[in-house]
């Protein structure tokens, strides 16, 4: 197609992995700590921070199953920079350090912003008006909605609630914006907040020559206001409920494969309104982001379905999906949209062939790479440059972890490879990925610090006990920024 490929991509580079809840921020981490981290990136010459999706969560915390595609999660937002805007004091921030404390806080600030909002700062005013009048329409009000009716009327998942709410019935709908108008305003000013500080850390980063790389789930979660309010934009029942969701077969990562519970798209009614939903969404990610992974990219050639009543992916099927068609669409909305295809597990000519067709850079993982398959995309003598490279990804353990796992025999053959026995086990797989071909090379932190499994992020397949782990400054060595800054400019990368 001729594409011109986005800035980031047009020269070597070296990127990080750290999802912003990462970040030691006692209230939240869209300011001063986030500032921090871009500092420390710079001085290590790192020029891309990747992070996962940045939505709200549910009970189990993963970014994956948000209640918005399109909100952001007020989990994020530094409560020190409300202060700031005099809605709250300097006394109210050790409240913020609890979930209940931070409600109570977004409350009182929103009530205080509300009724000075005629009198208030004009240019805080007229921000927030813009922000409504941009976005309430595409999701905002929607998402206000979905949060406040859960809060206030039901806590079940929505196909549960109340049929007039379930179906959204106009004086239903009404009579609880009329019941609830402080809940609602609430809603919005959390993501005014957010977005405002989202918008602040994201000139600050390219200030400093930062790009900002952001993820995509292919798939939204069930309970969430895109699906509540767009039900026919999905297989459902008309109760609601999922005639089939998304997963994938056993793999790798699990043997009974992922059942990620996720309804699957109407594809044919998708088409027919020229993806609207979808160009919405891409919309508010490129407001955020200076490249964006689209992962599950095979699931635009086909999705693994599985039967709604099934409890693991053992029993699903393949099913087309319009990736063609849906790509064209995509691209003719948005010629210069910075997609990266996350093309990991179960990849088929014909889902290679519909990445090169719109010429998306794809993903290689080193800990995937050493199969004695000389064929084996992964390996660095099959990277090309239009690949990003990993050590591992969030889904992977760390690398260090990686290593001690592997048995005496592939130890032996990665020694081999590589010309000797490593000394420093962590940095195996971070030499590799700088001298990649990649134009982009990503680690995460925890390779970086050198951390065992104790440091792995999330492992697919289970609910529990993922997505919490955070760093401390006082793990970095002294010298870990000149350390990384030396590697990164020995390969091309600074």
């Amino acid at each position: 197609m001729g594409r011109t490929p986005p800035e980031v991509l047009t020269s070597r580079r070296a990127g990080i992995l750290l999802h912003p809840t990462a970040l030691p921020s006692p209230y939240g981490p869209l300011g001063a700590s986030a500032r921090h981290w871009i500092d420390f990136m710079v001085e290590a010459g790192l020029s891309v921070w990747q992070m996962l999706p940045l939505g709200p969560t549910q009970v189990d915390d993963s970014p994956y199953q948000s209640p918005s595609a399109h909100a952001g999660s007020p989990n994020l937002i530094d409560m020190a920079g409300i202060v700031e805007l005099g809605l709250l004091t300097q006394e109210d921030l050790p409240q913020a350090v609890s979930a209940e404390g931070r409600a109570e806080l977004f409350q009182r600030a929103a009530t205080r912003f509300f009724e000075t909002l005629d009198h208030g700062d004009p240019a805080l005013r007229d921000a927030y008006l813009a922000f409504v009048t941009q976005h309430q329409h595409a999701w905002l009000e929607d998402y206000a909605l979905f949060e406040a009716i859960h809060e206030k009327v039901a806590g079940d998942t929505w196909p549960e609630w109340p049929a007039e709410l379930r179906d959204r019935d106009p004086q239903a709908m009404a009579e609880f914006r009329a019941a609830y108008p402080d809940v609602l305003n609430r809603v919005r000013f959390e993501q005014f907040i957010f977005d405002q500080q989202w918008t602040t850390l994201r000139q600050y980063a390219h200030s400093r020559g930062i790009f900002l790389f952001g993820d995509i789930p292919i798939f939204v979660a069930l309970d969430s206001a895109d699906v509540w309010a767009n039900p026919g934009q999905f297989k459902l029942a008309p109760d609601g409920s999922p005639i089939a969701v998304a997963g994938v077969p056993p793999d790798y990562f699990a043997p009974t494969g992922q059942h990620w519970g996720n309804p699957l798209y109407d594809w044919d009614k998708m088409a027919a309104d020229g993806f609207e939903w979808w160009l919405n969404r891409l919309a508010s990610q490129r407001e955020r982001f200076d490249i964006i992974r689209l992962d599950h990219f095979r699931g635009l050639h086909a999705y693994w379905e599985i039967p709604a009543g099934e409890q693991d992916a053992v029993n699903g099927r393949w099913v087309e999906a319009p990736g063609y068609e849906f790509l064209t669409a995509c691209f003719k909305a948005f010629p210069d949209l910075p997609l990266i295809a996350e093309n990991l597990g179960i990849i088929g000519e014909e889902v290679e062939a519909l990445r090169h067709a719109f010429e998306l850079p794809g993903m290689v993982v080193l800990q995937f790479a050493f199969d004695k398959n000389p064929d084996n995309p992964h390996i660095p003598y099959n990277h090309s440059k239009k690949d990003v490279v990993y050590t591992g990804t969030h889904d992977n353990t760390t690398g260090l972890s990686w290593y001690e796992e592997l048995d005496p025999e592939s130890q032996d053959y990665l020694a081999d490879y590589n010309g000797y026995a490593p000394d420093d086990k962590a940095w195996l797989l971070i030499r590799m990925a700088l001298a990649s071909v990649s134009c982009l090379a990503v680690v995460p932190l925890q390779d970086f610090l050198g951390l065992g499994y104790d440091a792995r992020f999330n492992t697919p397949g289970t609910t529990e006990g993922n997505w919490q782990w955070q760093f401390r400054w006082e793990q970095f060595p002294a010298d870990l920024a000149s350390t990384i800054r030396h590697m990164v400019a020995l390969y091309g990368r600074l």
